[in-house]
């Protein structure tokens, strides 16, 4: 089981969970929903594996069970000050394990946010791995030219919120300018196919081939 741990965020203090598996370091970002017991499991799946991860609370502590209310968390997040926490939680990963690479992965609103990441800290993100991953604010279209690790995008078939054709132009744009970058789309799958804890949209085996592709992505590039 992981701990609570708190690390500097330009200024102020961040928050977030941490499952410390002794090796590189991995930032897991939450769904819309918050820092809720999925994503926690999420990063104990990944220090398990060998990682060390750490989960911001980018809600600073709030959290959401129904769509109307994780929307309106999602979209009154503070954009610069959750920038701020997911550098500092880099900063905090490169502290704590001793290297300077670490590895992103997000869902939904965080898949966004890891693409954002990539962006904003080419100096450290090796390697990002977005599920199906939106960026739902008109003002935070990142620089898509810093990129300079590797992206691994996973999305699926059925989904209204990041489909196909947006992962696809996404892919297209990222190689056009010489970067690293896979799209991978799942048949049959929906939005938040990942998440074991939603039965409705969960898809066991589309989960693992995915699960698979991420920790091959992070232990050939960290």
């Amino acid at each position: 089981m992981g701990e609570v741990v708190s690390f500097k965020s330009n200024g102020s203090q961040g928050s977030g969970y941490l499952a410390d598996g002794g090796g590189s370091g991995v930032i897991v970002i939450q769904e819309w929903w918050g820092l809720v017991p999925h994503i926690r499991d999420v990063a104990d799946r990944f220090a398990a594996e060998g990682f060390t991860a750490l989960a911001p609370d980018l809600y600073r502590g709030e959290a959401a069970t129904e769509p109307d209310e994780a929307g309106k968390l999602m979209m009154g997040l503070a954009l610069d000050r959750a920038g701020k926490d997911l550098s500092g939680a880099v900063d905090f990963l490169q502290a704590r394990t001793g290297r300077k690479k670490v590895g992103v992965v997000g869902y939904c609103m965080g898949g966004g946010l890891t693409l954002t990441l990539a962006c904003q800290r080419p100096d450290a993100v090796a390697a990002a791995a977005p599920f199906y991953g939106v960026i739902p604010w008109a003002e935070a279209q990142p620089d898509w030219s810093a990129i300079s690790g590797v992206i691994e995008g996973h999305y699926a078939e059925n989904d209204a919120f990041a489909s196909p054709e947006a992962a696809r132009a996404l892919e297209a744009d990222l190689k056009g300018r010489g970067k690293n970058a896979t799209f991978h789309v799942y048949p049959g799958t929906h939005h938040a196919f990942f998440n074991d804890e939603r039965p409705d949209v969960y898809d066991a085996a589309a989960s693992k081939t995915a699960w698979t592709r991420v920790l091959a992505l992070f232990r050939a590039n960290l």
